[in-house]
């Protein structure tokens, strides 16, 4: 099995595609609003994967957050709110703002569930700190450690009620980046004893099975390579510090901080200990690449996997999801009304 998640091109597989996957194997697949088209489309080509690999256990994958990043949008799918909403009725009403969130995830997991969709790249675990770039911005779910914890924490629990994993990001923390990954490194100044601060949410919710890397660099930890490429900071600090044990996912190593080829930049994730590459742009020759050249997943990364795939359960039975969302917007009301 090779320890990578791909991108797929199209609302559909090629020929390619096809053969390329049931030879290469790979942990699972990522999609992106080009996969997304309508509700029998989408099932379709998540059924289409499935039959690939002859199980129904696999990663199929999306970034689905609410806000600004989602994959599934409307008039197709519904509308779901940023992290910033439920941060905001937190303040006012904390038991509130958790039922809420737990209210919204279970929702949203519906929805993937019923497209096929087992994980979601969802919760951001992240403290924004003044003056930090907007690519957190109201995705969070706070500033206050404890909050995003009990809040990320609600996420993990709806998403587990309709059968779907969640995963922890972007560890070790992103809320201080001055720059857009996707464009830029950032250089994280902080001290070690500052950063204990952005551990705190991940170190609380350490017992995810999926968690997902940040492409920063952090001059406390390894002032040579960022998160993803350290084993400094994969050993000690996500591992160690955090106590992290679950599936270890990149980022999506195609972003600017990063330099090299793709391919070069999966193998030395691989090397540093990622247990699995994020490579979500569906370029055939990187993805060949990177077979290539990450050989196959280990035995530690078969076990976490395998706790993954033990979480992907049927949806428990429960309300229809009309009901699920007039409860999140009820909820989510009371903020404005006290406002």
């Amino acid at each position: 099995m090779t320890p990578a998640i791909f991108g797929i091109a199209g609302p559909e597989l090629s020929a390619d595609e096809r053969a390329f996957f049931a030879e290469a194997d790979p942990v699972g697949y990522i999609l992106f609003g080009r996969n997304c088209e309508s509700k029998q489309q989408l099932r379709a080509l998540t059924d289409d994967l499935r039959t690939i690999h002859g199980r129904e256990h696999l990663i199929v994958s999306i970034d689905q957050e609410g806000g600004r990043v989602r994959r599934m949008k409307p008039p197709v799918w519904r509308d779901h709110p940023p992290g910033a909403a439920y941060a905001a009725l937190y303040a006012l009403a904390p038991i509130s703002a958790i039922e809420a969130a737990l209210t919204g995830a279970e929702l949203l997991g519906r929805e993937l569930a019923e497209m096929g969709i087992t994980a979601d790249y969802h919760p951001p675990l992240d403290l924004p700190q003044p003056g930090a770039h907007d690519v957190i911005g109201d995705r969070a779910l706070g500033s206050e450690p404890m909050q995003v914890a009990a809040l990320g924490r609600a996420i993990l629990d709806g998403l587990a009620r309709a059968g779907v994993v969640g995963c922890v990001k972007h560890m070790p923390g992103h809320g201080r980046s001055m720059a857009d990954t996707h464009k830029a490194m950032p250089t994280i100044k902080a001290s070690a004893d500052e950063l204990e601060t952005d551990l705190q949410p991940f170190r609380a919710l350490a017992d995810a099975p999926l968690g997902m890397t940040g492409h920063l660099l952090f001059t406390a930890w390894d002032a040579m390579r960022p998160a993803t490429l350290s084993p400094t900071i994969i050993a000690d600090i996500i591992r160690g510090k955090i106590g992290f044990d679950g599936l270890l996912l990149t980022d999506d190593i195609d972003m600017e901080a990063l330099t090299g080829s793709v391919p070069e930049r999966a193998e030395q994730a691989i090397a540093a200990g990622c247990d699995v590459v994020l490579n979500c742009w569906a370029k055939m020759d990187d993805m060949v690449a990177i077979v290539e050249r990450c050989g196959t997943l280990g035995e530690a990364g078969r076990a976490r996997l395998a706790r993954v795939h033990a979480a992907m359960r049927a949806p428990r039975p429960g309300p229809d999801p009309d009901e699920l969302m007039a409860k999140r917007d009820a909820l989510l009301a009371l903020a404005a009304e006290r406002a």
